[in-house]
């Protein structure tokens, strides 16, 4: 089998067509039992005959790995910025005053933003799919983020020959680089897990959410290690100039490829558009074709009695619904003219009126990753400073900033360790669900990473610092897959709600939920971003940083335990 066949277990095979004339319910019976003596799951009920939402059928392995390498592209490029984000900014003379503006211009925009783009990709109607459009642009920004950030420096020293003037110009565009590739990687995120949701079915989802994980693991180890390799005196360095336009040659090629890999991996049904009848099986339902990986609604309404005997029907995916709403009756379909007033407001409002469990996920997701950011963003500062002593004010030719820029180095390797960490846990996780289920695997995450964090700045050692790094991957891993299973949960849960009572309102968009999940990192950043500096230059040392990680994961364990609503 190759990469991109499909599995076996779920593949189509032809099923025999009744004879004209006889029942239809003796027809589906004898389809089910006529397939490979399997049950027809497509047909939930003699509402679904009718109005047609069906699940997504099962994904192969090579089509979910396909799909996550986005995530292995953007965590590599999220890396090199990481690893060069402060020399680049130092070596064209931006102020130091100014520093802390590039990290909050990006998460302020982000917070701000981020419902518009998950709520009008939930109602675009591009024939190329709902998600898969914006997937593209944001890529396309982010490109031109990383290449304004790593070569603005070089094209305005060739563009500009008065030094004042290039100095400037070289902050605006560089400044300007960093600020849009944190945006559009930030905003990237959202439409990706939603655009996995609707084309995965249920239990593809959480398969499809671990292979993101793995893949963001590994993505950001392969970063860490290509920004710690000397590339100025490398063949590539004197062919391409300097070590940072070797670094974007490995960037650029690294996220072209991954993300037209991932645009390519799994068709993606256009909303409103019925499949044609030569994607569809030969069948009196005219169900939609398997071998189209698409999903949505019956060509046209049938009146029909279906057969007690079809029974052991799979759970239908939360975005299925919102897929049939072209073909259903009126009151399934969502209100046009809403989705034309659709306002920054109105999506705030949404958020903060959404269901109690949405609502208490979002704010343990803002907790979780406030944690990290505060760990994250100052980790090798801490390395150089606490860890080894140096000093970062001293003179540059001092042994005092040599040791500190010996620190920074390690620290990196340490970050690279968080990064191999979170891949290897992203495949412990499938193991351990059945054991301790999405919450207990939620609560461990938090849980180790604060214990972890609590002894690094209590007993400041190198080698346990580098050892206890592993647990930064623990919750690297919980928190891009954890809280999105838990959506993946919920949705499911009120799909089911809804058919048990005969409801015809529409489920939640899954563009939303996972925007507003997205907008809590945001927050963290704008949090962390304000309010950790002042917290570090009041205790006078950076000590304080790990302890405020610490101390924030563990909030977020007791948040966890009373507030997060347990599923199966």
């Amino acid at each position: 089998m190759t990469l991109l066949s499909e599995d076996q277990s779920v593949r189509p095979q032809p099923c025999r067509i009744s004879e004209p004339g006889k029942h239809i319910s003796t027809s589906l019976h004898q389809d089910s039992t006529d397939c490979n003596g399997s049950n027809v799951d497509y047909v939930d009920s003699v509402e679904d005959s009718v109005f047609g939402a069906v699940e997504p059928h099962r994904r192969s392995r090579g089509r979910l790995i396909l799909h996550g390498l986005v995530m292995f592209g953007r965590e590599f490029c999220y890396a090199v910025e990481a690893a060069f984000v402060t020399p680049v900014l130092l070596s064209v003379g931006l102020p130091q005053s100014l520093y802390s503006l590039v990290w909050l211009i990006s998460p302020i925009l982000g917070f701000l933003l981020q419902p518009i783009i998950g709520s009008a990709s939930d109602y675009c109607r591009s024939p190329w799919g709902r998600r898969r459009p914006y997937i593209l642009a944001l890529g396309i920004l982010m490109l031109v983020g990383i290449t304004l950030f790593l070569n603005g420096d070089a094209v305005i020293s060739a563009l500009v020959r008065d030094r004042s003037l290039k100095s400037i110009w070289a902050i605006v565009v560089v400044m300007f680089g960093v600020v849009l590739f944190d945006f559009a990687a930030d905003f990237i995120d959202g439409p990706i897990k939603a655009y996995l949701f609707d084309v995965c079915s249920h239990e593809d989802k959480e398969r499809g959410l671990h292979y993101h994980a793995l893949l963001t693991g590994l993505g950001g180890a392969c970063g860490y290690l290509v920004g710690a390799m000397d590339w100025g005196h490398s063949a590539l360095g004197r062919l391409f100039g300097s070590e940072y336009q070797v670094i974007y040659f490995f960037s650029a090629l690294t996220w072209g490829i991954f993300l037209t890999v991932h645009l390519f991996s799994i068709p993606e049904q256009p909303l409103g558009k019925a499949p044609s009848p030569s994607d569809s099986p030969s069948s009196p339902l005219r169900l939609l074709s398997s071998h189209s990986n698409s999903y949505g609604a019956l060509k046209e309404p049938v009146s029909a009695v279906v057969s007690p005997s079809v029974t052991d029907l799979r759970p239908r995916s939360f975005s299925a619904l919102g897929e049939a709403n072209s073909v259903t009756s009126s009151v399934k379909q969502p209100n046009k003219e809403d989705q034309k007033k659709m306002t920054f407001r109105l999506l705030i409002k949404a958020i903060v009126n959404m269901p109690s469990h949405y609502r208490c996920l979002c704010v343990s997701h803002l907790l979780g990753w406030t944690a990290f950011l505060c760990n994250m963003l100052f980790f090798t500062d801490f390395m150089g400073q606490i860890v080894y002593k140096g000093n970062p004010y001293a003179d540059h030719n001092s042994t005092a900033y040599a040791t500190y820029e010996r620190g920074v180095e390690v620290g990196c390797w340490g970050l690279c360790i968080n990064a191999v960490s979170s891949a290897l846990y992203s495949y412990v996780q499938r193991f351990l669900l059945s054991y301790i289920g999405l919450k207990g695997l939620y609560f461990m995450g938090y849980l180790v990473f604060g214990l972890g964090t609590s002894l690094i700045g209590l007993f400041p050692n190198i080698i346990a610092t580098l050892v206890l790094c592993s647990v930064f991957g623990v919750m690297s891993s919980t928190l891009y897959t954890i809280p999105f299973n838990l959506i993946a949960e919920y949705q499911r849960e009120e799909e089911q709600q809804l058919k048990l009572h005969g409801s015809n309102k529409s489920p939640r968009g899954s563009g939303m939920d996972c925007a507003a999940l997205t907008c809590m990192v945001q927050l963290a950043q704008i949090i962390v971003g304000v309010g950790l500096g002042a917290l570090v230059n009041a205790a006078g040392s950076v000590i304080v940083v790990v302890l405020s990680a610490s101390t924030m994961s563990l909030l977020g364990c007791i948040f966890i335990v009373l507030f997060i609503r347990y599923v199966e």
